[in-house]
C-alpha cells in the first residue's frame, strides 16, 4: 500500500516538474543555435622556446591605428552590439570585473598597477559639481555630474613586441608583450559650454590609457568574436586577429642606446615612415644573413 502511495505522488509530481522546468528555459533565441565554440576557446599555446635556441631577437613598438579599415574589428562596434564587443569596451569590461589587472601607463614593464579611478583620470571622466538651476524652483543647487568615459576616442593601438630567431625550428617569430590603447583626447570644456570652431580646430592630444600584459589577456580576448564580413557563421576572435596578424600597423620604436627614443624625435613625416620601412627592411635581412645555405 505504501509502496502505491509513493508511485501516485511522484505520477503527480513529474507533471509539475516538467512544467516547472520549462518555464525556467530561454523562450526568445537571437539566432537559430545557442553558440558554444568560441565561449569555450581557448589561446593557441606558444612554441616551447629555450634560451640557447634564441640566435637573435629585438624588442620593437608598434603603432596600430583602428582607423584604417582592416583595423576596424578591433575599434567596433562603439556600443555592444550581437555580443560583440571594441576592444577596449572589452578591456575595460574585464577591468571593472575584476578578471583583468592593467598598469600604469608610464611603464611598459608592467609593475605599477592601475586602479579604475586612474584609467577614469586619463579618460577625463572624473565626476565634477556643478551649480544647476532647478527647474521647479529655479534656484541653483550643487549637483554631482558623473563622468562618462568615451571609447570612442580611443582610435590608436601601441603593440610591444619581440622578435627573435628560434634555431631549434628556424624560423623568425614574434611575440606580443603588451598593448597600451592611446585617447585621442580633444580640447577640455567645461560641462555645459558651447564649443567654438576654433576650438574643433585644435589639434588632438594623443594620451596613453592604460598597459595590457598581452599573454594575461589572452584568454579574455580569445573567448569574445569579431565581425567576419563574409559568414557570421563562421567570426574570428580577438586573440585570432593578434595571433594571425590580421591587422596594419607601422614601427616608430625600437630598442636602442640612445634611451630607446621614438623615431618621431628624429624623423619627420614621410622620413618617419622610411625610417620605420628600414627597420623592417633590417629585420627581414637578418633572417635571411642566419640562415646557411
Amino acid at each position: 500500500m505504501k509502496k502505491l502511495i509513493v508511485i501516485l505522488s511522484f505520477a503527480f509530481l513529474l507533471p509539475v516538474t516538467m512544467t516547472f522546468a520549462q518555464q525556467k528555459e530561454p523562450t526568445v533565441l537571437d539566432g537559430i543555435y545557442v553558440k558554444e565554440h568560441v565561449p569555450a576557446r581557448k589561446p593557441v599555446p606558444y612554441h616551447h622556446l629555450r634560451e640557447a635556441d634564441q640566435m637573435w631577437n629585438k624588442k620593437i613598438w608598434r603603432m596600430i591605428d583602428l582607423r584604417e579599415k582592416i583595423n576596424h574589428p578591433l575599434f567596433y562596434p562603439l556600443v555592444k552590439t550581437d555580443d560583440r564587443y571594441s576592444l577596449i569596451a572589452l578591456i575595460m569590461a574585464s577591468v571593472e570585473s575584476g578578471d583583468l589587472e592593467v598598469y600604469d601607463t608610464g611603464d611598459d614593464e608592467f609593475t605599477t598597477p592601475m586602479t579604475i579611478g586612474q584609467i577614469d583620470a586619463n579618460f577625463d571622466a572624473i565626476a565634477d559639481t556643478q551649480y544647476v538651476d532647478d527647474v521647479e524652483t529655479g534656484e541653483s543647487k550643487q549637483t554631482i555630474i558623473p563622468g562618462v568615459r568615451n571609447n570612442a576616442e580611443v582610435t590608436r593601438l601601441m603593440m610591444k613586441e619581440i622578435w627573435y630567431f628560434d634555431k631549434q625550428r628556424s624560423m623568425l617569430e614574434v611575440r606580443i608583450v603588451g598593448l597600451c590603447p592611446i585617447r585621442m583626447a580633444p580640447p577640455k570644456q567645461a560641462i555645459g559650454e558651447e564649443v567654438s570652431d576654433a576650438d574643433e580646430e585644435k589639434e588632438l592630444t594623443p594620451k596613453k590609457v592604460l598597459w595590457v600584459y598581452f599573454p594575461a589577456v589572452r584568454p579574455i580576448l580569445a573567448n569574445h568574436e569579431v565581425f567576419n564580413p563574409f559568414n557570421d557563421a563562421e567570426r574570428r576572435t580577438f586573440d585570432d586577429i593578434f595571433f594571425k596578424r590580421r591587422f596594419n600597423s607601422y614601427i616608430f620604436a625600437e630598442t636602442n642606446v640612445y634611451d630607446n627614443r621614438i623615431i618621431g624625435e628624429y624623423r619627420y613625416g614621410l622620413d618617419a615612415l622610411l625610417e620605420s620601412d628600414k627597420i623592417k627592411d633590417w629585420m627581414f635581412r637578418i633572417e635571411h644573413d642566419l640562415w646557411e645555405f
